[in-house]
C-alpha cells in the first residue's frame, strides 16, 4: 500500500470517528420537557417559573443577559427565571423616576431614584426568589427565580413552558409562582427525561 493510499485511510478513519462522535452527541442533546400548569379549576397558570437541574455534572453554560423593563410604572416581565451569575438590567422607559430594590435573601440590591438605564447590571449570583419593588410606586412588583442550571423557563398565557435541547438523564426540577409568595418555597420534585416528556403541574395557594 503506498503511503498516499495510507493516509487517505486514515483521513477517512478520522472522519468517520467524527462523524461517529457527533451522532453520539446528537443522540445524548436529544430530549425536552413540556410542562402545562393549571389551577383547581383546570385553568391554564401564566407566570410559573421553572428550573430543570441537572443530577449529574454537565459542562459548564455562560449566563446570560436579562432585562426588567419599567414602562407604564410596571416591570416586563413579572417573572424571570435566570441562571445563577446572570447579570440583569433594569432599564427605566418612563418619564418619571424609580428607585428599585430587593430585600430578599437571595439578593438584597438598591437601585436610588433614576431615569434611563443604570451604569451596571445587577448580577444575581445566589440561587432562590427574589422579590422586587419600587419604593415610589408600591404597586411596581417583579419576581426572579435565580436556578443554577441554564434550563429555565416561564409559563405563557396558556400554562405551558418548553424545555428542549436537554440531554438524557436525571433532573430535578424546580418551580414557583407569584401567588406563594409568604406562603410556600420553592416546590421540587425528582424526574427522568428520555425523548420528549410532558405533564402536568397545578398550581394551587401552596405546593
Amino acid at each position: 500500500m503506498t503511503e498516499l493510499a495510507v493516509r487517505a485511510r486514515r483521513q477517512a478513519g478520522a472522519l468517520a470517528a467524527a462523524a461517529l462522535g457527533l451522532a453520539l452527541a446528537g443522540d445524548v442533546v436529544a430530549a425536552s420537557l413540556t410542562l402545562s400548569f393549571t389551577d383547581d379549576k383546570g385553568a391554564a397558570v401564566e407566570h410559573a417559573a421553572v428550573a430543570l437541574v441537572p443530577i449529574q455534572a454537565q459542562s459548564a453554560v455562560p449566563p446570560q443577559r436579562a432585562e426588567i423593563v419599567q414602562k407604564d410604572k410596571r416591570f416586563t416581565p413579572l417573572m424571570s427565571a435566570i441562571q445563577t451569575g446572570s447579570a440583569v438590567e433594569f432599564p427605566n422607559r418612563d418619564s418619571v423616576r424609580h428607585h428599585v430594590y430587593s430585600f430578599s435573601p437571595a439578593k438584597t440590591f438598591e437601585l436610588k431614584l433614576y431615569l434611563g438605564k443604570p451604569a451596571k447590571p445587577v448580577v444575581f449570583d445566589k440561587p432562590g426568589i427574589v422579590v422586587m419593588g419600587c419604593n415610589i410606586h408600591d404597586h411596581m412588583v417583579a419576581y426572579v427565580m435565580v436556578a443554577n442550571t441554564p434550563w429555565l423557563g416561564v409559563s405563557d398565557a396558556q400554562g405551558r413552558v418548553r424545555l428542549s435541547g436537554l440531554p438524557v438523564g436525571d433532573y430535578r426540577l424546580e418551580y414557583w409562582h407569584p401567588r406563594w409568595v409568604g406562603k410556600a418555597d420553592i416546590a421540587r420534585l425528582a424526574l427522568s427525561v428520555d425523548g420528549d416528556t410532558a405533564f402536568t403541574l397545578k398550581i394551587e395557594s401552596q405546593p
